[in-house]
């Protein structure tokens, strides 16, 4: 994954804001109230020690007691209208995150998304796209917040004399700014190797989980309970070390106050015994400033805190900006299936050549077979055929048509595409198979089965096609799967079908009826069947053979 300027992904991230930046601007303005409420209310104790000392002051006793309860009350009132106004923010810019996660995810399969590791794309969906939250809901407004209501704090405190408003001001910069730049250049890329990490571990724990079987059977388990281990233990030291820079962080940033503290009043002691401000000016100014470092303390733990957050945003917005291996077509004329055609077609996948030079022809109407060793290219030709990958020489082409000029939801519709491994979902038989065809209805649906020959054994089943078939199809053989995959190719019901081994796990009998299936299907659709099995390719017209990424 490219790495990205912290700065440019900050930015990035902000410009996201731009459609809700009316509830922003209200959310800073609710926080700048809320601090300046409960920064005021210790500021009128002062003045009401004033009036106990019959010292001359900016308030009066008769309204004091109305505005300490007034401002304790409307502190609570701002509070919660900004941390909802925040959080309304946050949570609607993370489903708009998730949307175009998910948006660019569906651009990127299946090419560049092969072989990538499936815990680490979960871990950015969920984890990365949920510490965005933290830069929306409590990084953007508080820094909006903390500059507007110590700006006020430096002028309150300012009014009594401009030496005391530049303390504040010193006073402010170095916890809310010097000290956050500071930490984040010590923290360096801990945060970046932190959500790495995170993601590395979340793949390894899935791949564990997926692979429990194989683990138990072997003897496997020891070995890697201790690659669990030492992955959560490299984790737990980068945590470590980020929550010690946050820990030092907070302890500097508490000293950093308490010297400010005493210079405040050093300076407010010296202005009082020269006779340049009055008691009032050496007690409110103290106080004003003991009573206003909240919103920069909240800016001096995002040297940390923003580490993981501005991570996590780099890995979200890689995703999102990565290029797509074929950009879908849009805009071509309707084309309807007459028959398809590879000329020369040749293509290398991670450096290495996988077809070279593959010509040929599959005829409208037609059962054309292709048998080879595995690895040879034969399913590589089929996902080409289906423009899952640009061809890297040579062309293809469906019903005369280089298939990058026709639109990529009429090839699909043109195309029923079975692989090797039928994915399913956690839902119902049903559900599953009206992947191939939303709208379908239940006869349609019957029909199908009937046709790759799984009726018979959902009917079989307590709650027939209502059945949940469990995570991946978990509760079903592998043969019961193919056949549910291969109901969905049926359902489809497109005039070019491209089967990819769909009678590998399935015994002679099933395997009768299905061919015969295909066979009649065969009728009024074209078939491109890959297969080892002789008996599977007694059905074919025309029978190809490929070796080292050519036809013969």
């Amino acid at each position: 994954m490219k790495k990205q300027n912290k700065a440019f992904v900050l930015f990035r991230m902000l410009k996201l804001v731009k459609p809700l930046s009316g509830f922003m601007i209200l959310a800073v303005l609710f926080g700048t109230l809320g601090f300046l409420t409960a920064e005021f209310i210790p500021i009128l104790g002062g003045e009401a020690i004033l009036i106990r000392l019959g010292q001359k002051t900016r308030i009066s006793l008769n309204m004091l007691v109305p505005l300490l309860l007034s401002f304790a009350l409307l502190r609570a009132i701002f509070r919660l209208l900004e941390q909802r106004t925040n959080h309304y923010i946050a949570f609607t810019l993370l489903a708009i995150i998730r949307d175009r996660v998910f948006k660019a995810l569906r651009r990127l399969c299946p090419a560049k998304l092969e072989g990538r590791d499936k815990g680490d794309l979960i871990s950015l969906i969920t984890s990365d796209v949920e510490l965005l939250e933290v830069f929306y809901a409590h990084t953007i407004s508080p820094i909006c917040i903390a500059v507007c209501s110590e700006t006020i704090m430096c002028l309150f405190i300012g009014s009594f004399h401009p030496a005391l408003g530049v303390v504040a001001l010193i006073s402010f910069v170095l916890v809310g700014v010097f000290l956050p730049v500071i930490v984040s250049k010590r923290s360096g890329t801990t945060g970046d190797k932190l959500r790495a990490q995170a993601g590395e571990l979340s793949a390894h724990m899935l791949e564990s989980i997926r692979g429990i079987d194989d683990t138990l059977q072997y003897s496997f388990g020891e070995r890697r309970l201790k690659e669990i281990g030492d992955k959560t233990k490299d984790l737990s030291k980068r945590q470590e070390a980020l929550s010690k820079l946050t820990g030092t962080n907070m302890a500097i940033a508490n000293m950093l106050i308490m010297i400010s503290d005493i210079a405040m009043l050093l300076v407010c002691g010296w202005l009082y015994q020269s006779g340049r401000v009055g008691f009032d000016g050496f007690l409110i100014p103290m106080i004003a400033l003991m009573s206003s470092f909240g919103p920069v303390t909240a800016l001096a733990a995002l040297g940390t805190t923003l580490q993981s957050t501005v991570a996590s945003g780099a890995r979200v917005l890689a995703i999102i900006d990565e290029e797509p291996e074929t950009e879908d077509i849009t805009g071509k004329a309707h084309a309807d299936f007459t028959g398809a055609e590879a000329k020369e077609v040749s293509f290398a996948y991670a450096g290495e050549n996988v077809l070279n030079n593959v010509s040929l022809q599959i005829p409208r109407g037609k059962i054309t077979g292709i048998v080879g060793k595995s690895g040879c290219g034969k399913s590589t030709l089929l996902k080409l055929l289906m423009r899952f990958w640009n061809v890297g020489k040579g062309e293809i082409s469906v019903s005369g048509r280089n298939i990058d000029e026709i639109n990529t939801d009429n090839l699909r519709d043109m195309e029923s595409y079975m692989t090797q491994e039928t994915w399913l979902f956690k839902d119902t038989i049903a559900n599953n198979i009206r992947i191939g065809k939303l709208d379908a209805s239940d006869e349609e649906v019957i029909e199908a089965c009937k046709k790759a020959s799984i009726h018979d054994f959902i009917m079989t089943l307590p709650q027939g096609y209502e059945t949940e078939v469990g995570e991946l199809g978990s509760t079903l053989s592998g043969g019961e799967r193919q056949r549910i995959g291969l109901a969905r190719a049926f359902l489809h019901n497109a005039p070019f079908m491209l089967l990819d081994e769909p009678t590998s796990n399935l015994d002679s009998l099933n395997e009768a009826v299905i061919l015969k299936s295909l066979r009649e299907e065969a009728k009024e659709k074209t078939v491109l069947l890959v297969s080892h099995r002789e008996s599977t390719m007694r059905i074919a017209d025309e029978i190809l053979t490929m070796e080292v990424g050519r036809i013969s």
